[in-house]
This record gives structure tokens, C-alpha cells and sequence, in this order.
């Protein structure tokens, strides 16, 4: 623990939603909730308009529509989310040398590496953070919660006190007493099972588990997490921020909104995953040498199997070769919910494997059989953000478009032949809606248009966005 609380956390307000609203005019002010739209789909993310309804994150979708039916239900849209959490994320660097992601709209801060305290004490400390959150809103647009204290945990509670938009500090010394009337699960580790066993023996409370000491924790949960959990409660933390961290896989995975039971489609969507996961790895400059499948059935049992290569591979053909061997041995008659390919073992070098060239060199010229293609033999869009039907994957709530009369827009809906789309920009007022047939040739997907305030950052016009997807 550290005298002066120089640890910051800060947590993006409602982040997906909230880059939705600011490139979306129409759906400022409004329930917005971000996620995957199948009956199988669950909430992402939900801006606060749509929290007064009760809709949370990781609630199934299907219920998140009956308790804010009004709400606009939107697929994720990961390449505009990266785009400002890398703005996000520059904008701390700026403030110190050891800057923790601990995702796209979450991070750590150590202010004491990076030299702008002009004391070690809570005013500094505030200053900074209330700085940081002007420049974020400033470069994006959109609202962080800062929280201050000595500990990664007890900072990390502090963005939690802090939100919406605003900053909590916690001084030394108060730690815990702020930390007593809190339930367990505020303690990280402390999930369901655990907060079942600590209620059984009449610990509902962070403090009850701080006066509960030592031995009767251990003696609950073991040596391990008892040690851990009696420490947490008493506010005792020493982990320090780590600026990298070393990725021990690589991974995706897609839920299906109908169980997949014929044996080609199955195929089809595991070579589909290998080449998603090999795109991830090489994108993190890695290899890896073990190829990992993961099968959930229909009864929610679920099952791996892994291949270890004879060396480091990036290779598309080599990963994709090892997932549909590894296919071939599950069976999957029953009907299949969910499917997913990992790469484990990372290093960053690869071992040259001629035959995976020579493959590799085939399958440029030939996409592989089965692999699902959207009409007109575009790749279709990446289910690592929904888990929608192939057939309407083109035209999901949300995704952006351009169209050849009327520019740039997003999809609002689509169904029984036709998609509804809203004219609008960043920048521009609310738009208006137009239906078109789903394969009218004058509209095409498209890349995110910038935010309009990091248009401006960056030098762009307003209309500086990309303009239809290759």
C-alpha cells in the first residue's frame, strides 16, 4: 500500500453506447444497448438511459427487450471502439510511463512513474485526474470516471463510487472503513460460490470478512484464497501497474442462434474461426505452436481438444489444417452451440513450414470450400461482433453503409427483403430514414466515420470518413 494515492483507475462511462450516441445523432439522449441480437445474444454494454429500465450488462438480450423494448439494439462496432480507446490510451500515456489496458475502455495509471505530481499527495493526485478526464472528453467526446487511492483494487472500487462522469478519491488511512459496509462481491475473486460459502458463516459484508481473520477464512476457502480475501479486506494490495502484459493465447469464439447439426456447416465455421484467430495473431506479432478447439452442445456440456505443432506457426493453412483435425474426432451430431479455435504456446517467431506455404499460396487463389460468403462473395462481416445468421449478417443493426445518392449511414433494421437505413454523420443533425431492397447495387457496407471531435484532432474534415469497405 502506498502513502499518497497515486494509483489511477479509469473506467469509460457505458463505452460502447456512448460512441454509438456520438456518431449517431438520432440516438442521443435515448436508450441505446449494444450486444449480440440473436435469441441467444446478451448485453454488451447499455447507456444509462437504458439502466433506468433495469437493463445491465451481460443480461440476456432477449430480456433486456421486454424490460426497454424502445431501446435502439445495436451489434457491436470493435474498429470505431478501438479507434478511441487508442486516443484514450495515448492520452494517459502522456501522463506516465506505466499505463495498465485492462481493455478497450479500462485502465490503470501509475502517477508516480510519469513525473507530473508536483507533490505525492491527494491534491496533486486529484488535479491530475480531474485533467485527465477534461482532455479525454475534449479529444472524444465522451465522459470517464477517474478513481484515486494507494491500491490497484482499492482505485479500481474508487471508479466505481465515481461514476457517472466524476472523480472519487480515497485517502490513506480510510481504507477500511470506506471498504466495511460493502458487500463481499465488491472484493475481487469473489463470486458466487464464494460469497455462498461467506454467507453461510454469516459474512455478508466486507468488514465482517476483516473481523472474521485469518484462520477462519483459511479455514472456509482455503489457504490460498482465504490468505488473499483476508488481505483484500483489509484494504492490502501491492500489485504494481504493469504497462505490458504478456497474452498467454489467442482465441475466438461464436454462440449459434440455432444449434448446428450438419457436419459441413460445422466444418465451415471452424475454418472460419482458425482464420479469424490467425488474423488476431499475427496482428499481436505472435505465433504459437498448439491449436485448440472448444465445443459447447446443445446441453451445455463442453469439450477442447488440442494439437501441438512441431514448432511456432502464424500460419493460416498450418492452424486451419490442425482445428479441422481436431473437429473430425468430436462428434457432433446432436447439435452444436458454440464453437471456438485458440492458439496457445505464443512466442514471437515462427518456424518455416514449406508445405504450409505452398497451401497457403493455393488458398489466395482459391477461397477454401465451405468458408460462408455474403452475397456477391464478400467476406462475411466478423462475428467476433454478433452472433447473427450469415444471411443477415450484411445488414445488422447498426453496421455503417454508404450509399451512392445519399452518402454515408447505419443500418436501423432489416427483414423480408428490405433494410432501413439512417442518413446521418457525427457531425451532421439528425437523419433522415430511408428502405431500400437488401441487394440495391447503390448501397454498400462501409468503414466507421470518425467522431467528429477526433476528425478534428486528427486534421480530418467533417466528412473525413472512410468510404465504402473494400
Amino acid at each position: 500500500m502506498r502513502g499518497a494515492p497515486t494509483i489511477l483507475h479509469l473506467d469509460m462511462d457505458a463505452f460502447y453506447a456512448a460512441v454509438e450516441q456520438a456518431a449517431k445523432p438520432s440516438l442521443r439522449g435515448k436508450p441505446v444497448v449494444v450486444g449480440g441480437l440473436g435469441p441467444r445474444g446478451v448485453v454488451s454494454t447499455a447507456s444509462y438511459e437504458a439502466r433506468i429500465y433495469g437493463v445491465h450488462s451481460a443480461m440476456p438480450m432477449a430480456q433486456a427487450r421486454r424490460l426497454c423494448p424502445n431501446a435502439a439494439y445495436l451489434t457491436p462496432r470493435f474498429t470505431l471502439y478501438r479507434q478511441v480507446s487508442d486516443i484514450v490510451m495515448e492520452i494517459l500515456g502522456r501522463h506516465s510511463p506505466l499505463v495498465e489496458p485492462l481493455s478497450l475502455d479500462e485502465a490503470f495509471v501509475d502517477l508516480e512513474a510519469g513525473e507530473v505530481l508536483e507533490a505525492a499527495e491527494a491534491r496533486a493526485a486529484r488535479e491530475v485526474g480531474e485533467r485527465l478526464r477534461v482532455m479525454i472528453r475534449e479529444a472524444t467526446g465522451l465522459s470517464g470516471s477517474v478513481g484515486l487511492a494507494g491500491s490497484k483494487m482499492l482505485a479500481k472500487i474508487a471508479s466505481e463510487e465515481a461514476k457517472p462522469d466524476g472523480l472519487y478519491l480515497i485517502e490513506p488511512g480510510a481504507e477500511r472503513e470506506l471498504l466495511a459496509p460493502m458487500p463481499v462481491r465488491t472484493l475481487p475473486g469473489v463470486g458466487p460460490a464464494t460469497a455462498e460459502v461467506l454467507r453461510r458463516a454469516g459474512l455478508t459484508t466486507v468488514g465482517d470478512v476483516a473481523e472474521a481473520g485469518e484462520a477462519e477464512l483459511l479455514r472456509l476457502l482455503g489457504k490460498a484464497h482465504g490468505a488473499s480475501l483476508y488481505a483484500m479486506a483489509n484494504g492490502w494490495d501491492d500489485r504494481p501497474v504493469v504497462a505490458e502484459r504478456d497474452a498467454k493465447s489467442v482465441s475466438v469464439e461464436d454462440t449459434f442462434d440455432v444449434d448446428l447439426t450438419e457436419r459441413t456447416l460445422v466444418q465451415a465455421h471452424v475454418a472460419r474461426l482458425a482464420g479469424r484467430c490467425v488474423e488476431r495473431l499475427q496482428a499481436a506479432g505472435r505465433s504459437g505452436r498448439t491449436v485448440v478447439i472448444k465445443v459447447r452442445s446443445y446441453d451445455f456440456s463442453t469439450l477442447t481438444r488440442s494439437e501441438t505443432l512441431r514448432g511456432p506457426t502464424d500460419d493460416p493453412a498450418v492452424v486451419r489444417e490442425a482445428a479441422a483435425r481436431l473437429i473430425d474426432t468430436v462428434d457432433t451430431t446432436a447439435g452444436v452451440r458454440l464453437l471456438g479455435v485458440g492458439v496457445t504456446g505464443l512466442a514471437d517467431f515462427t518456424q518455416e513450414d514449406l508445405f504450409a506455404q505452398a497451401a497457403a499460396a493455393a488458398e489466395a487463389a482459391e477461397p477454401p470450400e465451405g468458408e460462408p460468403h455474403a452475397a456477391g462473395g464478400a467476406p462475411v462481416p466478423s462475428a467476433e461482433e454478433d452472433a447473427e445468421p450469415l444471411a443477415d449478417r450484411r445488414w445488422l443493426p447498426g453496421r455503417d453503409v454508404w450509399h451512392a445518392e445519399h452518402g454515408f449511414g447505419w443500418v436501423q433494421g432489416s427483414g423480408v427483403g428490405r433494410v432501413t437505413v439512417r442518413f446521418e454523420t457525427p457531425d451532421s443533425a439528425p437523419g433522415r430514414v430511408r428502405t431500400y431492397p437488401v441487394d440495391d447495387p447503390d448501397l454498400q457496407p462501409a468503414d466507421p466515420v470518425p467522431l467528429a471531435a477526433m476528425a478534428g484532432r486528427e486534421g480530418r474534415g467533417s466528412g473525413g470518413g472512410a468510404g465504402p469497405a473494400e
